[in-house]
């Protein structure tokens, strides 16, 4: 069965990193189904039905979306909130994700380093991503972790998409992590 890829990024089409992940996942129509969020609810009135049938409709899962105040964007929340009803997702009859593959892709604007113990923030993604793996085991599924992009932003608000190695061009680092990115999906 395809995956199902759940894309939420307000402006995605100012977007580096997600924008050149979509654009690689949509040349392969017969793996992969795009379901852009801030395309198909604008407004942020979610079809539950409708989002629940697609996800029943393919097999593996994936949320894709850019680390925002070190969570997710708004409407993700929302989505996770209203799909993920019980009845459907959990409870005593709901195993609509039970051992469903489900990971996450985030881009992250922040370097590695800083998602760490001793860094900056003090955290790791691992732990920041840690209620949605939460949620996906409450609910049943199968949890495969996450993809990341991480950037190289120096200050807050900096550039996110500096090399990471000082002679590697920023295009290289992008297609480097399209292809690693294709591939994590492909062998969830």
């Amino acid at each position: 069965m395809k995956t199902l890829v759940i894309v939420t990024h307000p402006n995605l089409e100012t977007s580096v990193i997600n924008k050149r992940w979509v654009e690689e996942l949509k040349k392969n129509p017969e793996k992969y189904t795009v379901h852009e969020l801030h395309t198909v609810y604008p407004d942020g009135n979610i079809d539950v039905k409708k989002e629940q049938q697609l996800i029943e409709s393919h097999g593996n899962l994936v949320l894709q979306f850019p680390i925002f105040w070190f969570s997710s964007p708004p409407l993700l929340k929302k989505w996770l909130d209203d799909v993920f009803a019980y009845g459907w997702a959990y409870g005593s009859k709901g195993d609509k994700l039970k051992n469903r593959k489900i990971a996450l892709a985030v881009s992250a604007g922040i370097r590695k380093s800083d998602y760490s113990e001793k860094g900056r923030y003090r955290y790791t993604l691992e732990h920041l991503l840690a209620p949605f793996e939460t949620t996906f085991r409450y609910c049943s599924a199968n949890y495969r972790s996450f993809f990341a992009f991480y950037g190289e932003e120096k200050e807050p608000g900096g550039n996110d998409l500096t090399a990471i190695e000082e002679n590697e061009h920023p295009t290289t680092k992008l297609n480097r992590s399209t292809q690693d990115y294709l591939n994590f999906v492909e062998n969830l």
